[in-house]
Parts: structure tokens; C-alpha cells; sequence
């Protein structure tokens, strides 16, 4: 029996959509949308038609999930992975957005904190009104 390998391939075996899916965590109709959108592309297919990935797949998915987390744009996303197929760097680029990316997550944080001490500062002034309860 052939040793497997440690992420449960054997080298240079292909996984199926649907195995692909349930390794990553993601649906298969995301994976296909990736595939149409040309964000990741089959290694080959399979004699019935189905596509088939190997195991670099799922660095490009953990990519993909990533910078999409980050909002970056589907084509923005295309260039990101073409480029590091291709092995033209783009670290700069891809630096400057993560960087661009952090600030405005902390803008957000910043806001949402400030949200939140309102809605404490709300629930801390507030006076029974005396009212009727429901159901009283």
C-alpha cells in the first residue's frame, strides 16, 4: 500500500470538486464560481467530465479566502494569483493594499467600539418608565 501524503493525497493524485469542497471548507458552488470567475482552474478532468485539482489548490483557496476577508475585488484577486503563478512579484502592491486594509479595519474598530460605549452609556442613564409590563 503506497504511503499517503500528510494532507491525505497521495502525490500527484487529483481530488474531485466535491473533495476538494469538504477539505476547504468551502461549497462547491464557490469553487465552481472561483473556476468561472478564473480564479483557480482544474488540473485536468476526470473521463466523465468532472474537474479535477491537485493539492495546490488549496493554498490558492486559503488566498483567495483571504483576501476576499480583506474585500479585496474579485479582479484584484485574479491579478494577485496571476501574478504569483506567473512569479512576477507584487509584494508591494499586495503590501500596500493589506496595509490600506488594516487601517480601515481599524477605523471600524474604532467606530464599533465607540458604538458600543454609547449603547452602554444608554443602558446605564436609562429610567424605568413606570409603564405597564407585557402581559400585566
Amino acid at each position: 500500500m503506497a504511503a499517503r501524503h500528510p494532507a491525505g493525497l497521495l502525490p500527484g493524485a487529483l481530488e474531485k470538486i466535491g473533495a476538494v469542497a469538504s477539505r476547504s471548507g468551502l461549497t462547491v458552488k464557490t469553487i465552481r464560481f472561483y473556476c468561472d470567475e478564473g480564479l483557480i482552474q482544474p488540473s485536468s478532468r476526470s473521463e466523465g467530465g468532472y474537474r479535477l485539482f491537485d493539492e495546490g489548490v488549496f493554498a490558492e483557496l486559503a488566498l483567495i479566502r483571504t483576501l476576499r476577508a480583506m474585500e479585496i475585488s474579485l479582479p484584484d484577486v485574479r491579478r494577485i494569483l496571476e501574478a504569483r503563478r506567473s512569479g512576477i512579484c507584487t509584494c508591494s502592491d499586495l503590501k500596500a493594499r493589506i496595509r490600506s486594509k488594516a487601517g480601515e479595519i481599524g477605523e471600524k474598530i474604532v467606530a464599533m467600539q465607540n458604538l458600543q460605549s454609547e449603547l452602554f452609556g444608554l443602558l446605564n442613564s436609562w429610567e424605568a418608565c413606570g409603564g405597564k409590563t407585557p402581559g400585566s
